[in-house]
């Protein structure tokens, strides 16, 4: 059987793909009590929220959401393991239970995958999600103390290598090492999962300028990862669509490699809610698509089955972006590019 990462480029040189959309935004809609994410497990804390435990006690919700998206024309199917990582569900003393919680998460995605495969003969790929966590190994929590880290970079390291490992022995296709906000997390998360998988890696910018928290613009981020040679390279969260493409333009013109992208639902409202519609997302992901900015495009916060449904109209038989030839020159990174011309 051809690779999934030669399957995959394959594909995307023919269309353009379609990645999945949020899984929070519904889980939220769904209502769930406190009771709904504990389950039988038995754990002493508060676990309402705790999104990733419920590839574990909730697996009905989790397939019936993949399902709706790939009846929506997705492609790419994410895991519901953004936090499922030992770092990040040490918040709800759900460490132990990581291993677990990503075997099951890439399971229920895959079992999807393989049905939806079966009956139409068109290949799902499955993408294992790696969150960024919610400790930054480049900056200090600590005002008062800029040396300071809550974590050293072996620790990240092991942390997703866990999680990827697991994630993988659940049928994962991939790792996605998505909404980075510090790239050296990003670097821990390749060195983690370089020798595993084929892997695919986005960038989350945290204003217009166009950096992300650690400070690397997408051009910097680019050269900080290139030699780990993803088979996506991309931007998700963030803001919507509009506000994306001028970052994405950036990324696109450097990058010798497939991109995806998939925005958020665009701006919150002053609730935190996301009120774009699917036809206006969607109209601006097609502005993408004119461009030939993109080989692979989805949606993030806020987003739904219908706003994957109506990227996947806006974008069927349009032709995919083609990726500009490697560079014969000497990038180097700092928070900003380095050229050496030769």
């Amino acid at each position: 059987m051809t690779s999934s990462a030669d399957a995959l480029r394959a594909e995307a040189a023919r269309r353009i793909l379609i990645k999945d959309g949020a899984y929070g935004t519904a889980i939220q809609g769904a209502g769930l009590a406190a009771a709904d994410y504990c389950g039988s497990i038995g754990l002493t804390r508060d676990q309402k929220g705790n999104n990733d435990l419920l590839c574990l006690t909730r697996p009905d919700l989790i397939a019936s959401i993949c399902e709706a998206y790939v009846e929506a024309g997705a492609d790419v199917l994410g895991t519901n393991s953004f936090n499922a990582n030992r770092i990040s569900q040490a918040d709800y003393g759900a460490e132990e239970l990581v291993p677990e919680m990503n075997v099951a998460a890439a399971r229920i995605i895959r079992e999807v995958a393989d049905r939806y495969s079966d009956k139409d003969g068109r290949r799902r790929f499955v993408a294992g999600a790696l969150g960024p966590t919610n400790k930054t190994l480049s900056l200090s929590p600590d005002v008062n103390d800029p040396g300071f880290r809550e974590v050293d970079f072996d620790t990240v390291k092991a942390t997703y290598r866990e999680q990827a490992q697991a994630l993988l022995e659940g049928g994962a296709d991939f790792i996605l090492i998505e909404t980075v906000f510090d790239t050296l997390n990003c670097k821990a998360a390749i060195m983690a999962a370089l020798d595993l998988a084929p892997i695919m890696v986005s960038m989350t910018l945290t204003d217009l300028s166009g950096r992300n928290l650690s400070g690397h613009t997408v051009e910097a981020f680019w050269a900080s990862v290139r030699h780990a040679r993803p088979i996506t390279i991309g931007l998700n969260c963030s803001f919507g669509a509009a506000q994306l493409r001028p970052h994405l333009a950036a990324l696109s013109a450097q990058a010798d490699t497939l991109i995806m992208a998939y925005p958020n639902a665009g701006l919150p409202n002053e609730l935190g809610q996301y009120d774009e519609a699917a036809e206006q997302t969607a109209a601006q992901v097609g502005e993408w698509v004119d461009d030939g900015l993109v080989n692979i495009v989805g949606g993030c916060c806020g987003t739904t089955p219908a706003h994957i449904a109506a990227i996947a109209r806006k974008v069927a038989h349009r032709t995919p972006r083609v990726a500009p030839p490697a560079p014969r020159r000497t990038v180097l990174a700092g928070l900003e590019p380095m050229v050496l011309a030769a």
